[in-house]
């Protein structure tokens, strides 16, 4: 079991925090002001230059960070808790700009009020942040992927959004691969991705969400905008392929259905579109029948 630190043990402590150039100890009194800070506060560049001494710690904070903050202040000093936990705060730094911190508050039992260690975590922040967009995001196409796409799908539905998902899917892409590796699939792919995006629309959402499938979001269009829309990509790649090399002729497949009752409900249906568009011959679009809709509504995809 872990023995008592004894007093110059507990300043050997403080110094080794004190000393970092990424945490700031702060003691505060019971209404919330530094009477205490470790000289990191000037190396962090926290919202003011001088001596935060005399401050409350509010004044380091963004507002929206304030009730949070101060009850976890009050909450310790009563004694609710034995301390607050780490708390994600932002704060203002002297340039105007806001940097992600986390804050932990303990009592302190003789002199009432509480210490407080800030710490800076903008970089982990900014790295959790790369992460996230690099778990969004085909790595191939640089389009977002299949996951961010449903996400996207399921807060357009949530939110009373009308619009259409498109499904396109290279035809005989396994061919392709076949013949000329999975390089040239791959230059495909991104030549198709590319071509996808000039003609969509600025509000239109474009994603890769499979091998040699792509989806498109059109938020707020009518079925014969969407339809219109699809017929011009499916178009422009037939036009772009060379002629006289069979082998080399690309086409593409679409599925067109309405936002349904879920995002399940909506790729279903836009999936079945598009295998009636394979199973017609390629190179067309098939727009969601009613009846798919109605009894995909009715099993609660």
């Amino acid at each position: 079991m872990w023995g008592d630190f004894s007093p110059g043990e507990c300043t050997a402590l403080y110094r080794l925090v004190a000393g970092s150039a990424r945490d700031l100890v702060l003691k505060l009194d019971r209404r919330g002001r530094v009477v205490h800070a470790s000289p990191a506060s000037a190396r962090l560049g926290l919202a003011f230059a001088g001596d935060p001494v005399g401050r409350h710690l509010l004044e380091l904070l963004h507002p929206s960070c304030a009730h949070t903050v101060m009850e976890a202040h009050r909450a310790v000093q009563a004694g609710e808790i034995e301390d607050s936990g780490w708390i994600e705060v932002l704060a203002q730094v002297q340039n105007g700009d806001r940097q992600w911190f986390e804050l932990k508050l303990g009592p302190l039992p003789c002199d009432g009020g509480t210490v407080g260690l800030l710490r800076s975590i903008d970089d982990r922040r900014a790295l959790e942040d790369q992460l996230f967009t690099a778990a969004m995001t085909d790595p191939l196409t640089h389009l977002s992927n299949r996951d961010a796409f449903v996400r996207m799908l399921h807060h357009l539905i949530d939110a009373g959004a009308h619009g259409h998902v498109a499904l396109f899917d290279l035809d005989h892409l396994r061919t392709l691969n076949l013949r000329h590796g999975h390089s040239g699939g791959d230059r495909v792919l991104v030549a198709f991705a590319h071509l996808m995006q000039k003609l969509l629309g600025p509000d239109d959402i474009l994603s890769r969400i499979a091998g040699g499938t792509f989806g498109v979001l059109l938020t707020e269009t009518a079925e014969t905008e969407a339809a219109s829309a699809c017929y011009r990509i499916l178009e422009a790649l037939d036009a772009a392929s060379p002629t006289g090399h069979s082998h080399l002729h690309l086409t593409a497949s679409a599925g067109l259905a309405p936002f349904g009752s879920s995002p399940d409900a909506t790729l279903r249906a836009a999936e079945l579109a598009l295998v009636n568009a394979k199973a017609r011959g390629r190179n067309r679009l098939e727009r969601a029948e009613a009846h798919h809709q109605r009894w995909g509504m009715a099993v609660g995809w």
